[in-house]
């Protein structure tokens, strides 16, 4: 098969089934009916010699080698987009863009609420898909052009055909309930710290910062409950001795919702940089460049540097 053989019509066909798993409306994304949908997909078995896509219920679901192909083919297909084709503008009034977001559910609870705030204003139409990937995933689903942005602590999100911008640095704190015995006029020394259990969340595929730093310092606390989500805590420390050491900005959530302090960890914290990543393929993009400026002015706090490769 030659280069020449190939119509760059039938990656958006392809495109769009991975997307809608339905022939008829995988067409009517792209604007095609359902009987050139179905002639598309049957130009692309030929071309790739391979089912691509089988029955499974009322859903069409790609086979291995769809699989394999999805990452090329979307980068491919933003490529085009992003560098090749010249950008009309984005109308955020009248979009019906669907961004995808990468965040943990601390993110989630934190990024979420005021950006759905912001765009429910400035761009109605707009709908946010915001999904959890392990650090490794993130990276593939950014450059297969997946996902949008991710948003939060990614230190591997730092190689070459990545930018960040920082919106702002994280320390982590202490969360206690109301009451606790081990603080004492607001505060908790290091040998009341070390002698209280506590409680630690570990979100699947990523690590927990804290806990890594107090490894490097040979400190030990007396962990008795781990979890995988964040949103977890605020029932758990509300009604228990236990200690959590997590993001200041996620205590002060959780200050709102239950009867919780804040106290400063008697040990260093180290500097958390939140920052938004995305791909080099959707830089340019005039729907992607909008939303980094949203999100930039959302979130950010004071002295954020500009966007880095």
């Amino acid at each position: 098969m030659e280069m020449r053989d190939v119509d760059l019509n039938l990656l958006l066909a392809f495109e769009a089934m991975l997307d809608h798993c339905h022939v008829t409306r995988a067409g009517e994304a792209i604007g095609l009916s359902q009987p050139a949908m179905s002639a598309a997909l049957s130009r692309l078995r030929t071309l790739l010699g391979d089912p691509l896509f089988v029955k499974v219920g009322t859903r069409m679901q790609p086979t291995a080698r769809a699989q394999a192909l999805a990452g090329p083919v979307r980068r491919v297909t933003a490529t085009i987009r992003a560098e090749i084709l010249p950008s009309d503008g984005f109308d955020a009034a009248t979009s019906e863009r669907v961004f995808t977001l990468i965040t943990p559910d601390i993110g989630e609870m934190i990024f979420v609420p005021p950006l759905m705030a912001h765009l429910s204003r400035q761009a109605p139409r707009v709908r946010l898909n915001v999904v959890s990937r392990p650090r490794l995933a993130a990276a593939e689903a950014l450059s297969g052009g997946t996902a949008d942005l991710a948003l939060g602590y990614f230190p591997d999100l730092d190689g070459a055909g990545f930018f960040r911008q920082q919106l702002f640095e994280n320390r982590h704190i202490c969360l206690l309930r109301q009451g606790h015995p081990a603080v004492r006029d607001g505060r908790l020394t290091l040998d009341d710290f070390l002698a209280c259990q506590h409680v630690v969340v570990h979100p699947d595929g990523r690590e927990h910062v804290f806990e890594q730093h107090l490894q490097q310092l040979g400190v030990q606390r007396q962990v008795v409950l781990e979890l995988s989500h964040f949103m977890s805590l605020m029932p758990i420390v509300d009604s228990s001795d236990l200690v959590a050491t997590v993001p200041r900005d996620l205590a002060e959530l959780c200050q709102r919702y239950a009867a919780v302090q804040i106290v400063e960890a008697p040990v260093s914290s180290p500097v958390i940089p939140v920052c938004q990543f995305w791909h080099r393929y959707a830089h340019r993009d005039a729907a992607h460049v909008w939303l980094r400026a949203q999100v930039q002015s959302i979130l950010a706090r004071p002295s954020c540097p500009e966007a880095a490769r």
